[in-house]
């Protein structure tokens, strides 16, 4: 593989975020009266924005109501701002990753559904040590992953071509995200996903280490 750079999905494939993101999701729930979710259920509420986050956390019967989804969402983004690297961590394995793709002249990037600021926070606390050349998370200018203008954006500052690219991301909208975009997707099943969701939308290789992606770029 001729590969120049390689786009990361954040949540679920760089950082084990998702005790943070539970626990700020259930104390807003709890505080509204609402039923708290097990941590594990967070794995298949996560991955499609924020917005989408809020609305399967609250009741199937509040669904509809745009002001309450709207109040929920604010008191989330609120305390999950205070509260983001409580036990948040990298995956076992992350950093030798970076260290040996920068070691190989390899691009980095970060693509994220996870909304813009708090994916810069995010990786320049957990990975400021390591030269990504763009980041970006959602924006409200921008449609969300699966859409390929992110990751086509991210193309272009990168500068490099799409058949260039690896992306690597733990959820079936990564995999439709690198393959609306031309990119080679990587399903890694380390993270929030099963590997049947992978296969299903499209993944190209899957891994189950870090370290495997570097056998298949030096292949």
């Amino acid at each position: 593989m001729n590969v120049q750079a390689v786009v990361f999905d954040l949540d679920g494939t760089l950082l084990d975020s998702l005790a943070d993101i539970a626990n700020a999701g259930n104390a807003v729930l709890a505080a509204h009266g609402f039923p708290v979710h097990p941590v594990d259920d967070y794995r298949v509420f996560v991955g499609d924005g924020v917005r989408r986050l809020v609305h399967r956390l609250v009741p199937p019967a509040n669904q509809q109501n745009q002001e309450l989804l709207n109040t929920v969402l604010r008191e989330y983004v609120e305390l999950y701002g205070r509260t983001w690297n409580v036990k948040s961590r990298l995956y076992d394995g992350i950093p030798e990753l970076l260290a040996a793709l920068v070691q190989r002249q390899i691009r980095l990037a970060v693509l994220s559904n996870k909304p813009h600021e708090a994916t810069c926070r995010c990786v320049e606390y957990f990975l400021g040590q390591f030269p990504f050349t763009a980041v970006l998370g959602q924006q409200a200018e921008r449609p969300p992953k699966p859409d390929p203008t992110g990751v086509r954006e991210i193309q272009a500052q990168l500068g490099v071509a799409a058949d260039t690219c690896c992306y690597l991301g733990d959820t079936g909208v990564d995999m439709q995200t690198a393959r609306n975009a031309g990119m080679f997707a990587v399903g890694v099943t380390w993270g929030f996903r099963d590997i049947q969701e992978l296969q299903d939308a499209g993944a190209q290789a899957i891994i189950h280490h870090p370290r495997e992606l570097l056998a298949l770029i030096d292949a």
